[in-house]
């Protein structure tokens, strides 16, 4: 397979998003009977979550769909959703079980109808579906001039009837069963936007773009009661019914009003409960409790406990509502991801479980005022903050986080434990607060200790401020650190040297104490954003023409390059270890460069532009934010999990896309992602010998070799205390001989005449496999095939072949000298060399006094012992020369 077209990623693989709960379609509510408990289902992108009502704990995620949710709609059982001209019907909140195609245009309406489920599209064209046959068992077709259908309910206790609303202002009661048109509702000069039953037998709610409320009985058509809302079409609508005839409805701006039916007033205005348009809103039954959720990506739960009639917010589920501009791993267990956004929050998420997220709110510039006004009209809040540093060192004591915002020189410290605004408002007074000057933050950094801060200005100066009183301590440079914008500035690990980056393409390396220049360094080219790996040392430095460099702090030289991106770098983050920095760029992809061998091991597409990345400081998550995208995506590191093959990748490479993950994995992505990453492993067998200068040891056990010379000592002490007994009867059952594979003993009066007690010397003469290789061995000069053979065997086995070698025994001289031949050619080999060594100690003791009685076995020995010596010779000073050098390197001051 071509490297080319491996699929995706092999480093990094979707694990889910985090921080996404809502999105424009109204939420729906389910009770379970069973549990007894109420759950809310909102759509979230292509996917859909389930949280309980309870604690707004999420309980299921959907399977992604290939297509964004347009509409949403849940009965008992099943929830279903619209995808374009197609509904989907999901079980166990989670899989596809019944598929719905039949409309020519988007569907925008659902309502679950007992066994079955109708649906509206863009074209006012109703469907009837039977839910488990999946076949069509009605279609209604209107005509869009006359009769647009914009809403659709089932009024309660009306058998068979479905009641549709249409943007023309008028309303329809459809019996579906005998598809018969019952009654036509004059209706109103607006359009109706939300049509919602009453606790009332009869009686609708009727919502209408023009703000207006009527509360109309559809048995006799007439309107009981009207209200008008000045906040724009009416979104949503729900009654209380708890005893309190109280009806709530949603605004396109965030307002709710409540209304009381009885009374026949406005009772309370729930002002901003959401940032944008009321998506949904429903009481829930006999229960005090109302939900609401909205495009700016929250959930909340209202609670009515209060004199006024108002509601108190009693749990919600927040996230960012503008997309997250920077993201930062906060600690050090990797538990909390930091995330700035366009909204001007400060927010931290938690990869463990949403209970422990929180939100660290807005930045203002006075919060005590700023908390008597509403935050949509307050005049002192901050602008987004554009980048943040974050250190968990010190954050028990005082302010841990320090952020910059868009356009303002003034910096703001964020207490995390707190979970608000810090104590300090950082700016230097050498402006005396010209805000014309348009001199704003534009990086920072924070110590390792905590202690410190250090700002660089977009006017090149770069200021250190303590962080427990906010003072300020210093500037580097006499006047101006860089004679640009200040583009990246960050302390290393011991606070020895301070670093920073401008756009006048210079690096400088400054003493953190003494704020004196050390070195500076010119790149040639502006950087655009910078990061430090304070373990390691290595500033990673992007530049405006898109390339890397790495600038080791140790050495102050750029010791690696990396060009292959084609737009500008948004971000970097190094891996724990520092072996690898990842980039992301606005050419949609994310690059992993290893830094030891200089070369691009993994690349991916996505479909929108990562912005920031961070990487854990445990090293399992990558966590990324994207352009329009509100979520943080987290992806699994597969390098702690299984064996991953890091080839370079060629200058050419094509990376291929990979989709964002979403709250679970993609179905269609399981089969086929593992099968390429197996053909991208490299099979790599070690040779027998790495080089034939080199001592190679054997693989073998050292049971097999180390107790040959102690072999008559193992079977003194193994020896029997007293012989076996010999059973007084005979079995019932035919006795077996003792073994691995179970097999009948033969009987004793078989064969008793035939076998004779006389030894057979003859089966002893026999010359064993191992003899007859020896002997040829001798005659090729090749003795791979005996040693091979003492391989194979124990050290009983190799103990009575080395002894069958003497003449005594069978054997001969002249295979004792091919034995001993056998040994130097080990040695020659330089393989083996602890058999080698193990053979020729366990020759020696059996067979030394018949060496030193013949001549030629004598010879044979001494050309041995020589090439035994010479051998030693040269690994002694193998091992002179590591221990020398080992001993330097532990003494010697580097």
């Amino acid at each position: 397979m071509p490297v080319g077209s491996k699929k995706g990623s092999v480093i990094f693989s979707g694990f889910r998003k985090l921080g996404l709960y809502s999105n424009h379609l109204s939420h729906v509510v389910r009770y379970h009977k069973k549990h007894r408990e109420f759950y809310i289902v909102t759509a979230v992108g292509n996917c859909f979550h389930t949280y309980n009502v309870k604690k707004l704990g999420i309980v299921a995620v959907s399977n992604a769909l290939p297509e964004d949710i347009s509409c949403l709609a849940a009965d008992r059982m099943l929830v279903y959703v619209a995808i374009g001209g197609k509904v989907s019907a999901f079980a166990r909140n989670k899989e596809v079980v019944h598929m719905y195609t039949g409309h020519g245009a988007d569907v925008h309406l659902l309502l679950p109808f007992g066994d079955h489920i109708i649906s509206v599209d863009r074209d006012s064209t109703v469907i009837v579906w039977d839910v488990e046959s999946e076949e069509e068992y009605l279609q209604i077709t209107f005509d869009k001039v006359s009769f647009e259908v914009s809403a659709v309910m089932h009024p309660s206790t009306y058998l068979n009837k479905i009641l549709f609303g249409s943007s023309q202002g008028g309303l329809q009661l459809w019996n579906v069963k005998s598809n018969k048109l019952l009654y036509t509702f004059t209706g109103w000069p607006s359009g109706v936007t939300v049509l919602q039953q009453t606790p009332a037998v009869d009686v609708v709610g009727v919502g209408l773009s023009s703000g207006q409320i009527i509360i109309h009985n559809i048995k006799f058509d007439e309107s009981l009661m009207k209200f008008q809302q000045d906040w724009g079409p009416v979104t949503s609508l729900s009654f209380r019914t708890d005893g309190h005839p109280v009806m709530a409805a949603g605004s396109p701006i965030g307002h709710i009003g409540l209304w009381d039916l009885e009374e026949k007033k406005l009772v309370c205005q729930m002002r901003d409960a959401h940032n944008t348009a009321i998506a949904g809103l429903t009481f829930l039954h006999g229960e005090p409790l109302l939900i609401t959720n909205g495009a700016d990506n929250g959930i909340r739960v209202w609670i009515f406990d209060t004199a006024g009639g108002g509601g108190r917010l009693l749990r919600s589920r927040l996230g960012h509502s503008a997309p997250p501009t920077k993201v930062r791993h906060h600690g050090l267990n990797g538990h909390h991801i930091l995330s700035a956004g366009q909204d001007g929050t400060l927010q931290s998420f938690s990869t463990v479980h949403e209970r422990f997220n929180r939100s660290l709110g807005h930045g203002s510039i006075n919060k005590k005022k700023s908390k008597k006004k509403s935050l949509r009209y307050d005049k002192l809040k901050l602008p987004a903050i554009t980048t943040f540093a974050s250190e968990s060192a010190r954050q028990s004591d005082w302010d841990s986080i320090v952020a910059c915002h868009r356009g303002y020189l003034m910096t703001t410290t964020w207490n995390y434990q707190k979970g608000g605004m810090g104590a300090h408002k950082l700016e230097p007074k050498r402006f005396n607060k010209n805000r014309a000057l348009s001199v704003h933050a534009t990086a920072v950094d924070i110590t390792s200790c905590g202690n410190f801060v250090v700002i660089g200005l977009s006017s090149g100066h770069i200021d250190v401020y303590n962080m427990q009183s906010g003072m300020h301590r210093g500037q580097y440079g006499e006047d101006e650190a860089h004679s640009g914008a200040v583009r990246g500035v960050s302390v290393d690990g011991l606070n020895q040297l301070t670093v920073s980056a401008g756009a006048d393409k210079l690096v400088n390396i400054w003493k953190f104490k003494s704020r004196k220049l050390v070195l500076s360094i010119d790149l040639g080219t502006s950087p655009a954003t910078t990061h430090l790996h304070r373990d390691s040392g290595m500033f990673a430095i992007a530049l405006d023409d898109f390339t890397l460099n790495v600038l080791d702090m140790e050495t102050k030289r750029i010791v690696r390059k990396f060009s292959g991106h084609r737009g500008q770098v948004n971000d970097m983050a190094f891996s724990p270890d520092g072996r690898w920095l990842i980039t992301a760029a606005m050419d949609c992809t994310i690059r992993t460069w290893d830094l030891p061998s200089g070369c691009l091991v993994d690349c991916f597409l996505v479909d929108f532009a990562a912005v920031s990345l961070t990487m854990s400081p445990t090293g399992d998550f990558l966590a990324s934010s994207h352009v329009d995208n509100l979520g943080i995506y987290l992806w699994s590191n597969n390098t702690l999990c299984s064996m991953v093959s890091l080839r370079p990748l060629p200058a050419d490479y094509e990376p291929t896309g990979i989709m964002l993950p979403g709250t679970c994995s993609s179905q269609d992505e399981e089969g086929e992602g593992d099968a390429d990453l197996n053909t991208e492993m490299i099979e790599y067998e070690s040779p027998e010998q790495l080089d034939e200068q080199l001592v190679t040891l054997s693989l073998l056990a050292d049971s097999r070799w180390k107790n040959l010379l102690h072999l008559d000592i193992i079977k003194k002490r193994n020896k029997p205390m007293e012989p076996p007994k010999v059973p007084k009867a005979a079995p019932f059952f035919m006795p077996t001989i003792p073994g691995l594979i179970p097999q009948f003993a033969p009987s004793e009066g078989s064969n008793q005449g035939e076998q004779s007690k006389i030894v057979n010397f003859g089966v002893l003469a026999q010359k064993s496999h191992f003899y007859q290789q020896l002997e040829s061995a001798m005659l090729s000069n090749k003795y791979n095939d005996p040693v091979g053979l003492l391989k194979e065997m124990g050290p009983s086995g190799i103990d009575a072949e080395l002894r069958g070698l003497a003449p005594d025994m069978g054997g001969d001289v002249s295979v004792l000298q091919g034995f001993l031949k056998m040994v130097a050619s080990m040695l020659d080999s330089k393989r083996d060399f602890d058999l080698a060594q193990a053979y020729l100690a366990l020759f020696l003791k059996l067979h030394l006094r018949l060496i030193s009685q013949e001549p030629g076995l004598m010879e044979e020995a001494s050309k041995v012992s020589e090439k035994l010596e010479e051998t030693w010779t040269s690994m002694q000073t193998l091992f002179n020369q590591s221990l020398c050098l080992l001993s330097y390197t532990k003494s010697a001051l580097l």
